[in-house]
């Protein structure tokens, strides 16, 4: 079958042509890139010629290329817009691209060639990303288990395959669970809330083919019901429906995954000589050590644990007012904090969501990488892989420096959550390529005629994919596998949160925040409010958060549980958990643990990246301001541009001067004067 997957993409700036790709051609496309991918790594192993770097970690960083094509269309199409048939084809593609992986790292004249340049690197003449990238490349190899032998080698790869289907069903049963559940509601379950809650039910009602208004597990629509409407019972519901996604029995239950996924990584680690899998995985990354995020989350819990109680009792006593006995339940929490918010600071969700337009909010994170990077987005008229999507080409003094898209509404199709992707990186060798980027959210589409509106949360939420998105468009490094985001686990959250600072920048609110009917700017009584109201609730935040990264880091320290569930129980209790409040991701539905190895032990990493965003952001104010052009300068230099170019510790040295402590974490969550 001819497949556009494989032939030349005469499109512009080489997109995907998404409008003559149909889920037919992905299967010969993947068997053709793939046998091409082997035929090449073997040219490579098989070469009589001395290992130089040029005909090894070179042709090595040049092979696959149609592979990292197809893949790079498919994976992005299933996360956020899946059919039957490309869940059916990812089940089929995992473990095989698992097994070609292992066979790779299993090759051993290729990791003795890669073997060799490592021990005389010093002979070599090696730039410095050079020396990075071979560094890296052994690293890989013997961390995959390379220097492996017979039975040892085989039951690495049996793990590594195993451990791709098990990620890809964790994934499609969490999906099915969000995609199944609909709660419908009666036009008397709409009162109390604000009309922009019930267009949202409406229209996920109309996506249904409903007669009338409905409750889905979209975030930015279960979120405001639970902190707007009235009925009690109605909340329970939509809560219950939401933390018990993966955990229902039957077909989609995740729990007995998560199980032999744990059994699986404790022993994968063992066979690599590690203690337990926290220790390989944290190995690499800038903590270092599971004693290190504990020290890390430790210092943060206590002083978020005392306000998230203070403020749950203060609650309660609403609650009772509201004439409820017992204590205040996780259902209750946003519906009390939003009244509370309401009477501490006067401000009301309802009264600040027209002020945030999503396209207004688009143009404002457009606007600050102008300002701060010289940044350009103009608008492109091109096929997309979905009609909600849009493009732009994004320019700095008038040459191209890459494609940036928008995918940013709700649909059943799509996984929860939000996230930055590339469909290419950026590259200079063996070829220079430019980026391709995808931001994924998802936002409460509303019906039609409509603009979408966004809350506070959302906004954050889009800046923040964004800042990920700078890192990928402003990447300037010769190799693809050091581009952009391919960092340590615990550094790649920095661009991102330091990001979400400037949306908070009373100037870029003061210009970007207009009402959606009135066109007015937001007024600065209102603004005022707003950012006094930026560290409200954080100790609920906190909490929910930190008990999943806990959660994680306990899972994988010592033997791997037998029930999960029972651990993550235990865990929860020796924290002293609140009673009102859940982890933020629970087991069954932890899809950055479960679904593949990515936050696996490192869930952490958000916080551990925030310690340095608060001090990056810090560095701004005691400059020149937000948009200081020398610190967005040396930002730039030190840190979006280099990728994983050199630790990550020295990264942000370069930029600092030095590595920041927890102080400006706490100020900046409010959890310290």
């Amino acid at each position: 079958m001819t497949t556009p997957l494989l032939a030349p993409w005469d499109t512009p700036f080489a997109l995907p042509p998404f409008d003559t790709i149909e889920d037919s051609h992905f299967a010969p496309a993947f068997d053709a890139a793939l046998a091409e991918h082997r035929t090449e790594i073997e040219a490579i192993a098989a070469n009589p010629e001395p290992p130089s770097f040029e005909n090894t970690i070179l042709a090595l960083e040049g092979a696959g290329e149609a592979l990292d094509r197809v893949l790079g269309v498919f994976f992005n199409l299933a996360g956020s817009d899946s059919n039957p048939e490309r869940q059916a084809l990812q089940r089929e593609f995992s473990p095989r691209l698992a097994e070609h992986a292992a066979a790779i790292h299993a090759n051993e004249r290729l990791f003795e060639r890669v073997r060799t340049l490592w021990e005389t690197r010093d002979e070599r003449g090696l730039s410095d990303e050079e020396l990075r990238v071979l560094e890296l490349s052994h690293r890989g190899f013997v961390r995959a288990g390379a220097a492996l032998k017979g039975d040892a080698a085989a039951r690495m790869t049996a793990i590594k395959s195993r451990l791709s289907v098990l990620g890809t069903q964790f994934t499609q049963n969490l999906l099915k669970d969000e995609a199944d559940f609909l709660l419908p509601l009666a036009e008397d379950d709409l009162a109390g809330l604000p009309d922009f809650v019930v267009d949202s039910a409406r229209a996920a009602g109309e996506a249904t083919d409903l007669d009338g208004p409905a409750l889905t597990l979209s975030r930015s629509l279960i979120v405001p019901f639970l902190q707007f409407s009235p009925r009690r019972d109605l909340r329970e519901r939509a809560w219950r429906g939401w933390v018990m996604r993966g955990e229902n029995g039957g077909e989609t239950d995740n729990r007995g995954i998560a199980a032999e996924v744990l059994a699986l990584r404790a022993e994968r680690a063992t066979l690599l000589g590690y203690p337990d899998f926290a220790h390989y995985k944290l190995e690499t990354e800038m903590a270092g050590s599971p004693d290190r995020v504990r020290d890390l989350l430790g210092q943060v819990w206590e002083p978020a644990k005392a306000q998230a109680e203070a403020d749950a009792a203060e609650m309660e006593k609403m609650l009772h007012a509201d004439g409820h006995s017992g204590p205040l339940q996780p259902w209750d929490w946003r519906y009390y904090a939003e009244k509370r918010r309401r009477a501490l600071h006067d401000l009301d969700e309802t009264e600040l969501k027209p002020y945030l337009q999503l396209d207004r909010m688009i143009e404002a994170a457009f606007s600050c990488a102008g300002r701060l990077f010289g940044l350009d987005f103009a608008p492109l008229d091109v096929p997309l892989y979905h009609a909600d999507c849009r493009a732009w080409e994004v320019t700095r003094g008038g040459e191209h420096v890459g494609v940036f898209i928008g995918d940013y509404f709700a649909r059943a199709s799509k996984r929860s959550g939000a996230w930055c992707s590339a469909f290419r990186s950026q590259a200079r060798r063996p070829k220079t390529q430019t980026p391709v980027v995808a931001n994924v959210c998802n936002f409460a589409k509303p019906s039609a005629g409509k603009p979408a509106l966004l809350s506070y949360d959302d906004a954050r939420t889009l800046f923040h994919e964004f800042g990920h998105a700078l890192h990928q468009l402003l990447s300037d490094v010769d190799f693809g596998s050091i581009s952009g985001t391919a960092v340590a686990r615990d550094f790649v959250e920095l661009p991102s949160q330091l990001y979400e600072h400037w949306l908070e920048v009373p100037e870029v609110l003061g210009e970007f925040a207009t009402h959606a009917t009135s066109g007015e700017a937001m007024p600065q009584e209102m603004l005022d409010r707003v950012l006094a109201a930026a560290t409200f609730d954080m100790g609920f935040q906190t909490v929910e958060y930190i008990a999943s990264a806990m959660v994680d880091l306990e899972f994988h320290s010592g033997p791997p549980p037998a029930d999960p569930m029972q651990k993550q129980a235990e865990v929860l209790e020796g924290l002293g958990m609140p009673q009102a409040i859940a982890m933020r991701h629970a087991t069954p539905h932890f899809a950055h643990v479960f679904a593949g190895d990515g936050y696996s032990s490192g869930y952490y990493s958000y916080m551990w990246s925030e310690v340095m965003d608060a001090d990056a952001f810090q560095a701004f104010e005691e400059a020149g301001g937000a948009f200081d052009p020398e610190m967005a300068a040396r930002l730039e230099r030190h840190i979006l541009s280099r990728g994983g170019s050199a630790e990550a510790e020295a990264l942000y040295t370069a930029f600092r001067g030095r590595m920041p402590g927890v102080e400006a974490l706490l100020k900046g969550r409010g959890l310290a004067a």
